[in-house]
């Protein structure tokens, strides 16, 4: 049976930590880091990576566009 895992990257230097992708994320995968980037915003991060599916409503959801969705399958 096949497995689908994702992974995303952020773009920390434009991410303004506004959220919108923590609340669209059905697995819990992303929040806000403690630090800040060179703006001052707390920016998105993978906080349970291993939950992440690829499912991409964090990247639709982004009103800058800072989020790059990576989906494999694996099969087991």
């Amino acid at each position: 049976m096949a497995k689908n895992r994702g992974a995303i990257e952020v773009d920390i230097a434009t991410c303004k930590g506004c959220y919108l992708c923590v609340e669209a994320c059905p697995f819990d995968v992303i929040d806000l880091a403690d630090e800040v980037n060179a703006k001052g915003y707390n920016y998105a991060y993978m906080k349970n990576p291993e939950k992440c599916t690829g499912c991409a409503n964090c990247a639709m959801v982004c009103p800058d566009s800072c989020i790059t969705v990576y989906k494999m399958t694996i099969k087991s």
